[in-house]
């Protein structure tokens, strides 16, 4: 009897041994709180430099009176393209450079064109000759020079003289202008219209060429 009651408990031992442990339950882990999402904060945006206030040209004011008393006169029909120390330059139509330019010897005292040059615009169907006019009578002008400009209309292809490339000669107004005005004819081709002597000056009077002058005229042979 004792030997099946030792038995017994061995073997009940063994079960007990046999039989896994019960794990404790695991604690609920606390869940951190949601962290909302702020958005990334913009960088201030840098002051923007002001640029400094542009003051006003202040132009010379003798040279100004002379602009201002052209403008008086012929108002909308002149452009004043720049005025400053001992310049100033007038813009105007063939039509009205004659009147503009007797006020200018009448009302203005120069007396004179020292020279005259012309510039070729082929983009703009154009070419434009340019007085330049000063005065040896009026003192106060010694330093002047007054800058008349007008343009004419450019042909493809030139026959000078003959052409609509022309302008109003300023020859009985401002008598030295007689032989610039022929430089400018057989240069680029203007034919100045009531000039007493539109013959060549410098050219062969058989050139029969482009005016040298225009930028479309090239040398041959290069």
């Amino acid at each position: 009897m004792s030997s099946d009651s030792e038995k017994s408990a061995t073997d009940a031992q063994s079960e007990e041994k046999s039989t896994p442990a019960e794990k404790p339950a695991p604690k609920p882990v606390a869940k951190k709180p949601e962290e909302k999402s702020t958005p990334a904060e913009k960088p201030a945006p840098k002051p923007v430099a002001k640029k400094p206030e542009e003051k006003p040209v202040e132009l010379p004011a003798f040279e100004k009176g002379i602009s201002d008393k052209i403008v008086e006169k012929f108002g909308d029909k002149v452009e004043v393209a720049f005025v400053k120390e001992d310049r100033v330059r007038i813009n105007v139509s063939r039509e009205n450079i004659l009147d503009v330019a007797e006020f200018i010897r009448d009302g203005l005292n120069f007396d004179h064109v020292e020279s005259v040059t012309g510039v070729d615009f082929p983009q703009d169907k154009e070419i434009e000759v340019v007085y330049h006019i000063g005065s040896y009578s009026d003192s106060s002008l010694a330093r002047q020079i007054l800058v008349l400009a007008t343009r004419a209309q450019r042909e493809e292809n030139p026959i000078p003289g003959h052409d609509s490339t022309k302008l109003p000669t300023l020859r009985n107004i401002f008598y030295s202008v007689e032989f610039h005005e022929r430089e400018i004819f057989e240069m680029l081709g203007v034919y100045f219209d009531g000039h007493p002597d539109n013959r060549r000056l410098l050219l062969p009077e058989d050139w029969a060429d482009l005016p040298p002058l225009r930028k479309d005229f090239v040398l041959k042979g290069r």
